[in-house]
């Protein structure tokens, strides 16, 4: 199914989850925070939360500075 994830079209499988896309992604252990169609999907929730054709994710890298 076709998602688009920080505005590029991807290929993901069916019933995949944000947690899996983070480690299809290879974004695992990394600061990040995702948005799924425009609302902020906490961490704890990303195992449960499945995407569907069309979802539109947006992935942010924290980076800390001074």
């Amino acid at each position: 199914m076709q998602i688009q994830v920080n505005g590029e079209s991807l290929e993901v499988g069916e019933q995949i989850t944000l947690a899996e896309l983070v480690e299809q992604l290879e974004l695992t252990g990394k600061r990040i925070a995702i948005e799924l169609n425009l609302e902020i999907i906490p961490r704890s929730e990303h195992a449960g939360t499945r995407l569907n054709g069309g979802d539109q994710v947006e992935i942010v890298h924290a980076i800390g500075g001074g």
